[in-house]
């Protein structure tokens, strides 16, 4: 007979990629999750992974048990949201909220959850849009903001990313980027280099130093994108992730950075704030659960809606 708990190890066999990866994003060893999958090939009665030294791929029995274990998982959230609608919201609820969002939101998101839902036990996990699907699918959390870059013009190729197995997402706000100068004028670019300045307010600032996100980062690669669209590549001595940080390193004559609305409420003395042809798009993630989410979704977009800044609680354009 088939198990529940060793379909969901294969499916996340397939995603990750790796046992090592299973093992590590589960709290499990490798050997209790190569243990597991051994018992499952054995019910199955058919080989589901080929192994070649420590690389492990999918037979097309395998894929083909992933597929069904997709649904079959996607039926049980199915019944459990069923099963909860009526129900008060309460318990535990496990968030990941990306982290310039952690830092301008999360306080008073709990508050404003357990004004609403006194019996309801949130907490929150800082995470990475790209980690937060497996991490859904894992149980490891129950709801995830996530965000995408779009760009307005053409030559830019931001979009919504592909869709996730087993995920589903809902819309609650877009910010615009802005660039953030320093005021000082003895730190602006040199007006005979640029002799339409006003024109492209990235490419003006060309030659400055930039303060980037980490390499291989979704903000740090809109940066560089956004620099190429504008005719030059982006150079940098500066990585910060923080975007508090980054804005006093502006301020302090340090360089030039992108930083959304949510970060830029209220910039330090010595930065200017320019607008961008590029916009960052959040999301609430969630585990797909047929035509209707968990009530506990509903509760939390709620809940964010009434935590953000007035000029960002609008449902995107």
């Amino acid at each position: 007979m088939l198990n529940l708990h060793q379909l969901r190890l294969l499916r996340e066999l397939a995603h990750r990629g790796t046992i090592a990866a299973v093992a590590d994003a589960l709290s499990y060893s490798p050997s209790a999750v190569s243990q597991q999958l051994s018992l499952l090939e054995r019910n199955a009665g058919v080989p589901l992974l080929e192994r070649s030294g420590r690389r492990v791929a999918l037979t097309p029995a395998g894929a083909n048990l992933v597929r069904h274990a997709e649904v079959i998982l996607e039926r049980l959230e199915t019944a459990r949201t069923e099963l909860a609608e009526g129900r008060e919201v309460a318990g535990p609820l496990r968030l990941g909220i990306y982290p310039s969002a952690a830092r301008a939101l999360a306080s008073g998101l709990l508050v404003s959850l357990r004004r609403a839902y006194p019996r309801l036990e949130p907490w929150v996990w800082e995470v990475d849009p790209a980690d937060a699907p497996d991490a859904l699918r894992a149980g490891q959390l129950d709801l995830a903001l996530t965000h995408y870059y779009e760009y307005d013009h053409a030559s830019g190729d931001g979009r919504p990313p592909p869709a996730e197995p087993g995920i589903r997402s809902r819309p609650v706000f877009t910010e615009r980027m802005r660039l953030a100068t320093p005021t000082d004028p003895a730190l602006a670019p040199d007006p005979e280099e640029d002799p339409a300045p006003d024109e492209d307010p990235v490419r003006k600032w060309r030659h400055a130093p930039w303060i980037l996100p980490t390499p291989g980062t979704l903000c740090h690669t809109s940066v560089t994108r956004l620099c190429e669209a504008s005719g030059f590549q982006v150079g940098s001595w500066h990585r910060v992730d923080d975007y508090e940080t980054a804005l006093g390193l502006v301020a302090a004559g340090a360089g030039v950075a992108v930083v959304p609305d949510l970060s830029a409420q209220n910039p330090p003395a010595g930065t200017a704030l320019t607008p961008l042809p590029l916009r960052r798009r959040s999301e609430v993630a969630f585990r797909a659960a047929g035509p209707a989410a968990h009530p506990a979704v509903e509760a939390f977009i709620a809940a964010l809606r009434d935590t953000l800044p007035t000029e960002l609680a609008t449902e995107p354009s």
